[in-house]
């Protein structure tokens, strides 16, 4: 077992798991793991623990906000980044359906929503998720099944023009944003572009090694600083270097890979 896996709170995750059930009861049909905690990179100060629940049909209000409040108490105990977590009704993951319908989401940044007005967040959080088919993808390659039906039961396949266009959807504002987020989006901007080259699906950690085996030699201060700062040290970012990256590869990508 890898030190990142053996940093994964496991307490955090069986909890997760049992209180599901519990909540859910007969309308589960599994509850899924994926991101870095499946793809041996998990850092506490940096990861989230990434969950996918997937039901049979739709959950009733009173089921969300008992849901909801199990997840921020348990929340509040994981390390920096927390829970994120989606749940999904079983029908739109095979056949896969892009824009993926979603019953009920959760990640850091709705906290103060959820807290101020939780009928309303019961009420709102629900729609169409594009990064769902980036999600099912990493279920689908290396995810893990925490309870119920297996992986390969539940989720089909899901097309790479969908899988292209979710990851796209998280990166193409990268020129404008990288300056405020550079570790996340030059790691994230080497992965999607390890996908186009080799279609291997990576971590970002996973990315940025690739990287710097794959990339030009004028960019690897820039993925060896964004791999220190996700490894929990102290960056020493060159933005000018950083700028150009980010229009780079988005170039890259957009002619070698988004239709």
């Amino acid at each position: 077992m890898s030190e990142d896996t053996n940093r994964i709170p496991i307490q955090i995750v069986e909890s997760f798991v049992r209180e599901s059930e519990r909540i859910i009861g007969d309308n589960l049909v599994g509850i899924y793991l994926h991101g870095s905690a499946v793809m041996g990179c998990y850092n506490p100060e940096k990861s989230d623990l990434d969950f996918v629940v997937v039901v049979k049909e739709n959950v009733k209000d009173e089921t969300k906000k008992a849901f909801m409040d199990m997840v921020i108490a348990l929340n509040a105990q994981t390390p920096d980044k927390g829970i994120e977590m989606s749940i999904v009704k079983r029908e739109v993951c095979d056949p896969f359906i892009y824009p993926t319908p979603f019953e009920l989401h959760f990640s850091q940044m709705h906290i103060k929503w959820y807290s101020d007005n939780p009928d309303d967040y019961i009420r709102k959080m629900n729609g169409t998720d594009k990064d769902l088919a980036a999600h099912f993808t990493v279920m689908k390659t290396r995810g893990k099944c925490l309870f119920g039906l297996p992986i390969d039961e539940v989720f089909g396949e899901v097309p790479e023009q969908c899988y292209m266009d979710s990851l796209w959807s998280d990166i193409e504002e990268a020129a404008e944003e990288i300056t405020d987020n550079t570790m996340y989006l030059t790691l994230n901007l080497a992965r999607v572009y390890a996908w186009i080259k080799e279609k291997k699906v990576l971590s970002k950690k996973e990315g940025g090694e690739w990287g710097l085996k794959n990339l030009p030699d004028k960019y690897h201060s820039l993925l060896q600083d964004a791999l220190k700062e996700y490894k929990g040290m102290e960056p020493k970012y060159d933005m000018d270097i950083a700028l150009d990256y980010a229009n780079d590869m988005l170039t890259k990508i957009q002619t070698e890979g988004k239709t």
